[in-house]
């Protein structure tokens, strides 16, 4: 049987391993297996993220195993081998996936205080979250979750929303928009959700701003939904991008389309994301509003998408760091 420390874990959380230094040729292939597991190309990042992780990089580790198991649909061997790897170096999150794949159980891979990652998990973040780490905090919400003990996970969701954490703010927001807590009203509802989303988003939280201008369509501010859209967009946020474009082709597409019509910048931005993307979205805008343009229209949309395309940072569609 395969077993980790939950000591030597706890003290590679507290050194400076989590910083991990890169070199140059594996920090840019870390950046290139990112930018493409962010938009959902899971089996293109792989050979990317492979080159970090094999230099000692958890974050890397991490993301090769969920590269491996999304895109296969559960757990294979690459994925368990690379989550063992990063419960090794003290990822959490690694932790929870082996639980969730039985790795104790069914292959011998057991954390050395027991048989339940989850415990290990909690064991190795605690005391991190109670020196005042945030991101320990949030983590702590979603160890709870996976323990079932509903009342320990948002008492560290709320705590981590309250000390700033803009994930943990962004995450009540949502959870108080659909159902959770007590409010006289919807109107009440709204209002708690919003000031937790403004939080995020002005920390700069792209999903955030995204929730946040979908919150603003509802109470019918539609002036500063359009705001965080392009802000949104700004941020590097596949769906705020989208939006921002088809509101330039025909800004009657949704009331929150508070601009005028531009199909020259619209066709840049929607051509830029083809690029970048192949994204089947804004293929399709392209296609059913190219007539818009005239044959001089399209030459200058080209060179804009040119300086959309290097535009920072590189799209994402944000995917949770430990989702489905």
């Amino acid at each position: 049987m395969r077993c980790i420390g939950i000591l030597a874990i706890a003290a590679l959380l507290l050194s400076p391993i989590n910083g991990w230094a890169l070199d140059d040729e594996a920090q840019a292939a870390k950046d290139k297996g990112m930018i493409a597991y962010n938009l959902g190309f899971l089996l293109d990042a792989v050979p990317h993220l492979k080159v970090a992780a094999e230099t000692g990089d958890v974050d890397a580790m991490y993301y090769l195993g969920e590269s491996h198991r999304i895109a296969h649909m559960g757990m294979t061997r690459e994925a368990l081998e690379w989550y063992r790897r990063a419960a090794e170096k003290g990822e959490p999150y690694a932790m929870l996936r082996l639980h969730q794949g039985g790795a104790c159980q069914l292959g011998d891979v057991c954390p050395e205080s027991g048989d339940d990652w989850r415990e290990a998990a909690l064991e190795a973040t605690l005391p991190l979250a109670e020196a005042g780490d945030t991101e320990a905090m949030y983590t702590l919400f979603l160890i709870y979750s996976t323990l079932e003990e509903t009342e320990q996970s948002y008492h560290w969701l709320e705590t981590a929303a309250e000390t700033g954490n803009p994930e943990a703010e962004d995450r009540l927001g949502a959870r108080i928009q659909n159902d959770y807590g007590d409010y006289p009203d919807d109107t009440a509802r709204l209002q708690a959700a919003e000031t937790w989303l403004r939080r995020a988003a002005e920390q700069g939280h792209a999903p955030a701003m995204n929730r946040l201008s979908a919150l603003m369509i509802q109470k019918e501010q539609y002036e500063e939904a359009w705001e965080w859209i392009v802000r949104a967009s700004e941020a590097g946020h596949m769906n705020g991008r989208l939006t921002v474009g088809w509101c330039l082709f025909d800004p009657e597409t949704e009331d929150r389309c508070q601009t005028e019509q531009d199909s020259v910048k619209a066709w840049a931005i929607l051509h830029a994301v083809v690029e970048e993307t192949d994204n089947r979205t804004a293929k399709w805008l392209l296609e059913d509003y190219q007539d818009q343009l005239s044959t001089e229209q399209h030459k200058e949309a080209e060179a804009q998408a040119e300086e959309w395309l290097a535009k920072e940072p590189p799209l994402s569609e944000f995917p949770p760091r430990f989702g489905f």
